[in-house]
């Protein structure tokens, strides 16, 4: 299956081709360039406006004394609720440690405390203080400006930026050979035209555009996984979309990218109060306000559903020096009429990440050939039902350096990319975004039900007969958008049990029985199919 785009009116060629300026796209291409490949580096807008940037919170590893790889192996299984894969989960904790070595040695500077040590923090889920901050709330900041600075003096990386990629072209072996692209722009690279490589990897990031309120920038379409579902990949554990608990809450009106609240706010003694000014969280979970997200995020929900109000609030009034500990939050807060140092800031629960993504081994490959996937977009099965804080960035940093050392060593002759003038082509109309997103968010949101999730498929369907014939970036991301909303809803309709960041109202219970990875693909006629696995313990 493919979208409707207009013919490729230029070709370039590379070994490796890296969709996404996030740190697992330029780890990845770092990497590459180690072994002396060619990389040609393509991204949505500007290299540096990828969601890396707008990470406040850090990055975990088990860095300080007396901590161990098996203790952040711990924390992380048990946010993950019984869905983690083991062998990624060791892979992400024991490698971790030096990957962030190696991101310090390319120039990443980090917080440190007054001995000069790296200043470690804690945050939701974890029980030691093992995340690396910058700038106090500026961690992705800085780490995608030092492996920016990085890519930007290597001459053997090509970047081409202001470029959607639509599809992946197809060898007539069935092996990814290279991807059609649009580039927003005049010369001869502007248009739709086509990258050909020996290894194609997508780090596009998240997809959290699907819903009305997110943290996500706009750039976030989930463009990646949706192409990898047309090329025939498999995605898992997609109903697992994590809700951030504290995102800043403007009003019922407010859509698109929200202003992010840290739970390191709360890791330095905010407190969560409810409409009648109550402490809640102390009661719900041991951890209290630093409980991992989707026990947090659900119990302000409910709280928030009980009162029939629309947010509920953080206290951070008592934090010292909040200006200078977060000064992006305090800017934030201050340019939406709030002082967090003297007035509480009133949050609600906004998508936030996606645990799930595009199926996945340990080397990072798709269950397509010559189809890598790394950061946000893949399903390691790291994460499990439901992310521990500040393993994201992690898990680009590990998972990034995996990839390029597997394709060093796998790397096949350039193949030539099929006919595929008669596969199926689709195209949505861009203006069912805004019903698709408000949708999404009533039916399938932080909380779900059989009814409230048939009624969002039935909508998702309607929407879909919404075809035009006008290819350009908006209907493109929207189709991306409805494909990968309607694998949200058709996993969470298929899981009938609460578990990590997917809870139904129907099924409050976690059993035994759903300790298995949904899997959906789309076939190439457009239908779908999904299947179980099994989850390596």
């Amino acid at each position: 299956m493919k979208l409707f785009a207009g013919v490729p009116g230029w070709t370039t060629q590379a070994d490796v081709i890296v969709i996404g300026s996030g740190v697992a796209g330029l780890t990845t291409a770092l990497n590459a360039r180690a072994a002396n490949l060619s990389v040609l580096l393509v991204t949505k807008a500007q290299i540096d406006e990828g969601s890396t940037k707008w990470a406040q919170g850090g990055i975990a590893a088990a860095l300080g004394p007396g901590d161990t790889p098996d203790e952040h192996k711990t924390d992380t299984l048990i946010a993950g609720a019984g869905l983690c894969d083991l062998d990624a989960v060791n892979v992400l904790v024991t490698e971790g440690p030096e990957a962030v070595r190696k991101l310090i040695a390319r120039g990443a500077v980090f917080d440190k405390s007054e001995s000069g040590e790296i200043a470690l923090t804690r945050e939701g889920g974890h029980h030691r203080n093992r995340i690396l901050h910058a700038g106090g709330d500026a961690t992705g900041a800085e780490v995608s400006r030092a492996l920016l600075a990085a890519v930007q003096n290597d001459s053997g990386i090509q970047v081409i930026e202001q470029a959607l990629v639509i599809d992946a072209l197809l060898s007539d072996q069935g092996r990814v050979c290279g991807v059609t692209l649009h580039v927003i722009g005049v010369g001869s690279s502007s248009g739709v035209g086509r990258a050909l490589a020996r290894a194609v990897v997508i780090a596009t990031g998240g997809l959290g555009q699907v819903y009305s309120q997110t943290t996500n920038p706009s750039v976030s379409t989930g463009d990646g996984v949706a192409l990898a579902l047309r090329a025939g990949a498999a995605v898992a554990d997609v109903e697992f979309i994590q809700f951030h608990p504290t995102v800043f809450w403007r009003d019922t009106s407010a859509a698109g990218q929200q202003p992010l609240i840290s739970e390191a706010v709360r890791g330095e003694g905010a407190i969560l109060l409810n409409h009648k000014g109550e402490r809640f969280m102390v009661a719900v979970h041991p951890q209290g306000d630093l409980a991992p997200r989707d026990i947090v995020a659900k119990e302000i929900f409910n709280q928030m559903r009980e009162a029939n109000v629309p947010h509920v609030w953080l206290d951070a009034t008592h934090v010292k020096d909040f200006q200078e500990r977060f000064p992006t939050i305090y800017a934030s807060c201050m340019a939406n009429g709030i002082d967090p140092e003297k007035q509480l800031i009133p949050v609600a629960p906004a998508s936030h990440y996606a645990s799930g993504g595009v199926l996945v081994d340990l080397d990072g490959q798709s269950t397509v050939p010559g189809l890598y996937v790394c950061g946000e977009s893949a399903c390691t099965g790291a994460h499990g039902a439901n992310r521990l804080a500040s393993n994201s960035l992690l898990e680009g940093l590990v998972f990034g350096a995996r990839i390029s050392e597997h394709i060093s060593h796998h790397l096949p002759e350039q193949a030539e990319p099929a006919d595929d003038s008669h596969e199926k082509r689709l195209l949505i109309d861009p203006a069912i975004r805004i019903p698709l997103q408000l949708a999404m968010s009533e039916g399938a949101g932080v909380m779900r039900s059989e009814k409230s999730l048939h009624v969002t498929l039935t909508t998702l369907q309607q929407l879909g007969t919404r075809e035009t014939k006008v290819p350009g970036v908006d209907a493109w991301e929207v189709s991306n958008l409805y494909i990968l909303a309607t694998a949200i809803v058709r996993s969470a309709l298929e899981r009938q049990e609460s578990r990590g960041s997917h809870w139904r109202t129907d099924f409050p219970e976690t059993s035994p029985n759903w300790e298995k990875r949904i899997l959906q693909r789309l076939d190439r006629d457009g239908s779908w199919s999904s299947s179980l696995m099994e989850v390596s313990k």
